[in-house]
C-alpha cells in the first residue's frame, strides 16, 4: 500500500481524478478542535480511526470513478478497505467552518445510535486540516434518486410504503429511544439511503441536535433544506421533534405524488405542501386519490394503503406543531393501525389545524407567518448556488441566521 500511495501522491492528477490533497503534518490534530471522543459501541481497539493514507488508497486516490455525491460541505467517495469491506468516505470541504461543526456533530451523535434503519459510522479520520467520516456503504443510492431520476423504472407503491415505514422507524428511534433525544433537522429524500432490497436507512447527521427531556424546544440558527422546513422552525428558530415530523410529512407527500418539494421549473406556483393540502382534504372525503397519486403508478396501489399514507401525511404537516403526531404513532399507523388513523383525523380537517380561529392566529404560529416565511426562504434557496448533491431534483440547503 505504501508504494501505491507514494506513487499517487507524487504523480500529477489525471483528468478523471478529484484529488484531496494530503494534509500538512500527517495525522496531527489541531489544538483548536482536539481529538474527538472515542465513539461508543465501535470497540476500543482503535479500528474506528483511519489514517489519511488508508482512505486515499481505499478510494483510489479519491477518484472521480469512486465519487458517489457532493454536498454543500463535502464529497462522498466509495472505498474498499484492506479487509474487503465496502465503505462510503465523506471528506469535508477545506476551510469550511460549517463542515468542522458538521464533523463534530456527526461523530458525537451518530456514535450514540445503532439501529437497523440508521446508517452506521465505521470510523473517522483527523489528519491536519482534513476531516473524514467513514460509513457503511449503502449500495442503492437514495430515495430522491429513485423518485426523480429520469429513465429509471417506476418504484411501485408497496416499495414506497416499505421505505416510508423504515425511515419512520429510524426517526422514531432517534426521537423516543435515545437519551438525550436526537432531532435530525434535515429529513429529506436525499438523506434516505436504500440497500439492494430497497430497505431505508436514514443518513447525514451533520445538522442533528441533542434535546434534553427537560426542555420543550432547542433554539438554534435555522438550517436545513428548503421545501422540508417546518414553518414554525423557519420563522422562530425553535426546534422540536415535531419539526422533523413536518419534514417527514413532506417526504411522504413526495413519495405519494412523485413530485419534488420545490418545483424549479415554476410550473407549480405553490409549494408541494400548499398544492396538496386541498387535494388531501378532497381525497379523504371522497376516496379518490388520482389527483394526488404519482401518475406513473397508473393507479397500481392498494387504496387502503394510499389512504393510510395520505392520512399520516396530512397529520404530519399540520400548521400547529402541537397537533402533529409522534413518529412512533406514524410507525404504528403505517403498519396498519387503523384506530390511530381515526385519532389523527379526530376534530381536525386534513392538512389543517383546529388551533386556527377566525383571526387566522394560532397559539404557537400564525397563518400570516406561514404564508410569508416560505416565500422568504424560497427566494433564499433558489438564489443559492449550493446544492446537496448532483442528482436531479435536489433541494437547496438553507443556512439562515436569525
Amino acid at each position: 500500500m505504501g508504494a501505491q500511495q507514494a506513487h499517487w501522491q507524487n504523480s500529477p492528477a489525471p483528468n478523471n481524478v478529484f484529488k484531496i490533497p494530503p494534509p500538512a503534518g500527517m495525522g496531527g490534530s489541531p489544538a483548536s478542535w482536539g481529538a474527538p471522543p472515542q465513539p461508543q459501541g465501535l470497540g476500543s481497539s482503535g479500528e474506528c480511526t483511519f489514517a489519511y493514507e488508508e482512505l486515499a488508497a481505499a478510494t483510489n486516490g479519491f477518484s472521480d470513478a469512486c465519487l458517489l455525491g457532493q454536498g454543500g460541505f463535502g464529497y462522498v467517495h466509495k472505498g474498499v478497505l484492506t479487509n474487503g469491506k465496502e465503505v462510503a468516505v465523506k471528506s469535508l470541504k477545506f476551510s469550511s467552518g460549517q463542515g468542522e461543526r458538521e464533523f463534530r456533530a456527526e461523530v458525537e451523535i451518530i456514535s450514540r445510535v445503532h439501529h437497523r434503519y440508521l446508517v452506521s459510522l465505521v470510523g473517522y479520520c483527523i489528519a491536519g486540516g482534513q476531516r473524514m467520516l467513514v460509513y457503511d456503504f449503502v449500495p442503492n443510492r437514495t430515495l430522491e434518486y429513485h423518485l426523480h431520476r429520469k429513465g429509471l423504472p417506476v418504484m411501485d407503491f408497496s416499495t414506497r410504503l416499505r421505505i416510508a415505514l423504515g425511515a419512520a422507524k429510524g426517526l422514531a428511534y432517534l426521537h423516543e429511544d435515545c437519551h438525550p433525544r436526537i432531532i435530525h433537522r434535515d429529513i429529506k429524500s436525499a438523506n434516505v439511503l436504500l440497500d439492494n432490497k430497497y430497505e431505508a436507512m436514514v443518513a447525514d447527521f451533520g445538522l442533528a441536535k441533542l434535546s434534553s427531556d427537560n426542555y420543550t424546544h432547542v433554539s438554534t440558527r435555522v438550517m436545513g433544506t428548503f421545501g422540508y422546513l417546518a414553518p414554525e422552525y423557519a420563522s422562530t428558530g425553535k426546534l422540536t421533534e415535531k419539526s422533523d415530523v413536518f419534514s417527514f410529512g413532506v417526504m411522504l407527500l413526495e413519495i405519494i405524488t412523485g413530485k419534488p418539494p420545490v418545483d424549479r421549473t415554476n410550473a407549480m406556483e405553490d409549494s408541494l405542501v400548499d398544492w396538496a393540502r386541498p387535494l388531501m382534504a378532497q381525497a379523504q372525503g371522497d376516496g379518490n386519490y388520482d389527483q394526488l397519486a404519482d401518475p406513473r403508478l397508473d393507479r397500481r396501489y392498494n387504496p387502503s394503503e394510499m389512504a393510510c399514507m395520505i392520512t399520516c401525511t396530512a397529520a404530519s404537516i399540520r400548521h400547529s406543531a402541537k397537533k402533529r403526531p409522534k413518529m412512533s404513532q406514524i410507525v404504528r399507523a403505517l403498519e396498519g393501525g387503523s384506530s390511530l388513523l381515526d385519532d389523527f383525523n379526530q376534530g381536525v380537517k386534513p392538512g389543517q389545524s383546529t388551533f386556527f380561529g377566525s383571526s387566522g392566529a394560532t397559539s404557537d404560529y400564525s397563518q400570516n407567518s406561514y404564508n410569508a416565511d416560505p416565500k422568504r426562504f424560497r427566494e433564499l434557496a433558489l438564489s443559492s448556488e449550493e446544492c446537496n448533491n448532483n442528482d436531479p431534483g435536489t433541494s437547496s440547503s438553507v443556512n439562515a441566521s436569525r
